[in-house]
């Protein structure tokens, strides 16, 4: 189901002298299936909407709707939001606690009250997802790298079949062979399952890889909202916010500037390659 924003605002300590407003005036509408990225400077607002959309936060002024339903409404059912929006914040290794692999998955479908059968069976479903061998099953989460921690966490989301996955900077501190897993996993996984992604990130070049639109973030408003070329075509715009398009834009622009009919609106490598060989008659 769709999930939809109206005017929604946040404020920090409201009312007292460390009042901060975290998100203002915000309306987005997030549909099904999409691959959504998020992104903007430290303290623009990102984490702070990302807590909304699965109910961890609630709004100081607005309205959430998840499908036809606000969730703000007194006979909505939180519990089955949170089963539906998954969220697996920075770091996911600290959500992880249980003995093994395999138990730590089955936790959340088991507190659905799943017999377990089906929770067995989700587990194994969602391991498989994320590409870990039956082998890591009786594996204690603390003895894996980094990436594979990532892995059995997000796996843990997933057994619980939602329909919405936010991911909160995934790939943060992990190498990029360790990067590049994970999001293929990601991405392997929303089209698999048709899910709606919401991706945090501050590497553009991952956004531009992967995502189908970007959200840009900026003292709590949406700034930018469109498709990865729309949004990356306002690189100066980026810049003055604190960020940057994907450095393959840079170097489009500037064989632009010296005269090339190259697109300088490519964001990708293999966007930036084509551009150049169809140039150059290669």
């Amino acid at each position: 189901m769709s999930i939809t924003l109206k005017n929604v605002s946040y404020c920090y300590n409201q009312g007292t002298a460390m009042e901060a407003h975290a998100l203002k005036n915000v309306n987005l509408e997030i549909p099904d299936g999409q691959f959504i990225g998020l992104i903007g400077h430290t303290g623009s607002g990102k984490s702070t909407l990302i807590q909304h959309l699965n109910g961890l936060i609630r709004a100081t002024s607005g309205e959430i709707w998840y499908g036809d339903q606000n969730i703000y409404a007194e006979d909505f059912r939180m519990k089955e939001l949170r089963s539906r929006v998954g969220l697996v914040f920075q770091y996911p290794e600290h959500q992880l606690f249980e003995v093994d692999v395999f138990t730590d998955v089955c936790f959340g479908p088991k507190n659905l009250g799943l017999d377990p059968e089906e929770v067995k069976r989700r587990a194994e479903e969602s391991l498989r997802l994320v590409g870990l061998h039956e082998s890591y099953y009786e594996k204690s989460p603390f003895e894996l790298s980094g990436g594979e921690k990532r892995r059995v966490a997000i796996a843990g989301v997933l057994a619980m079949q939602p329909e919405v996955l936010i991911l909160d900077e995934p790939t943060a501190g992990l190498d990029p062979k360790g990067r590049d897993d994970i999001l293929d996993q990601v991405a392997y996984l929303q089209k698999e399952r048709q899910i709606t992604v919401v991706l945090v990130s501050h590497s553009m070049e991952d956004v531009a890889k992967y995502v189908d639109r970007i959200i840009v973030m900026n003292h709590g408003e949406a700034a930018f909202d469109g498709t990865v070329r729309e949004v990356f075509s306002h690189y100066k715009e980026l810049e003055a916010i604190g960020l940057a398009a994907p450095q393959v834009t840079y170097l489009m622009h500037a064989l632009k500037e010296k005269g090339f009919a190259v697109d300088e609106n490519a964001t990708t490598i293999e966007e930036a390659k084509a551009s150049i060989l169809t140039v150059f008659g290669k």
